[in-house]
């Protein structure tokens, strides 16, 4: 089992390739856009022609924020922040989104426009040049593709953070085959064990299946999440999950998973800060139309320890 800390000089993982194989990814994400098959839903439109289909997003990624981000884990923040660039648009449709007005309200036709590969790499040299801790990419399940265009164009201009790769974990595996050897920190939320919870709440019924596939091979490609000597995280996997009310089942069973297939050394982010946001209210969704009660989220706690998973996060 890896070591949960390293010492010495950090390299991003990226580092590693050669230009030629840089531009390689960027070909090969170009082509996987001209019949879209970035995300699960394989919507098969061609976005190089800035058309769209469930994700709402063509030739180039939307930015809808990006700024040094405090309100992350420890291990990702530190003291001057995570980098964190948050994409608009999405390939779910969780009722009870927290970023619901950037996700899912914002149309395609009055957003602002895409940002093209250069414009996305100034933005990571500049938070490296704020003294950010990592470049933190948020929902890039549907652009990996251009993610890929802004990391060509951003590492032969010195780059040197590790890239966090923030995912809700509905993703494809030829994405992550692009992403691989680039992403240093995978960072999947495993939000529904069930199929039917994710049909009603996510409006994807094998969302299950495929988080996962897609979270096993995050940690086949990147182990367990190691930090250095200041607690900063520089490379493996962190696995996220809200607890939702009424969801302790969900919530046993996807705890499960994780010691049984990624093992007792996965650092688990159990959050509790479920509100009522988005489509959520009392006539569609009355049963998650509250706030966790605190004693739900010690019970998810207690599970969690019981079944040896004993990197929580902590604040």
């Amino acid at each position: 089992m890896r070591s949960a800390r390293t010492a010495g000089a950090f390299a991003p993982v990226y580092s590693a390739l050669r230009p030629t194989e840089l531009r390689d990814r960027v070909r090969r994400g170009l082509a996987s856009l001209a019949d879209c098959r970035a995300c699960p839903r394989d919507c098969r439109v061609n976005r190089l022609e800035d058309r769209w289909s469930a994700c709402k997003t063509g030739r180039h990624a939307v930015v809808g924020s990006w700024f040094p981000h405090f309100g992350e884990e420890n291990c990702l923040r530190g003291w001057n922040g995570s980098g964190t660039i948050f994409f608009s648009h999405c390939n779910l449709r969780c009722v009870f989104c927290q970023n619901y007005d950037i996700s899912q309200a914002i149309s395609p036709r009055r957003a602002p426009p895409g940002t093209p590969p250069e414009g996305i790499a100034d933005m990571m040299l500049s938070l490296q040049d704020r003294g950010c801790h990592n470049i933190n990419f948020v929902t890039p399940e549907h652009v990996v593709p251009q993610v890929v265009e802004a990391v060509a164009v951003a590492v032969p201009q010195g780059l040197r953070l590790p890239i966090v790769y923030n995912t809700s974990a509905y993703d494809s595996l030829e994405s992550l085959e692009l992403m691989d050897g680039i992403v240093d920190i995978y960072m999947p939320d495993f939000k529904y064990w069930s199929d039917q919870s994710s049909k009603r709440y996510l409006k994807a019924k094998d969302y299950p299946s495929v988080a996962r596939t897609t979270i096993k091979a995050m940690h086949e490609q990147v182990g367990p999440l190691v930090v250095d000597a200041n607690g900063i995280a520089k490379r493996g996997l962190l696995v996220r999950h809200l607890v939702m009310p009424g969801g302790l089942d969900d919530t046993r069973a996807i705890l499960e998973w994780i010691a049984t297939e990624l093992g007792p050394d996965t650092y688990v982010n159990l959050m509790d800060q479920y509100h009522p946001a988005g489509n959520v209210n009392g006539e569609r969704h009355p049963e998650i139309n509250r706030r966790l009660e605190p004693p739900e989220f010690r019970e998810a706690r207690a599970i969690a320890r019981e079944l040896g998973l004993h990197r929580l996060d902590e604040r």
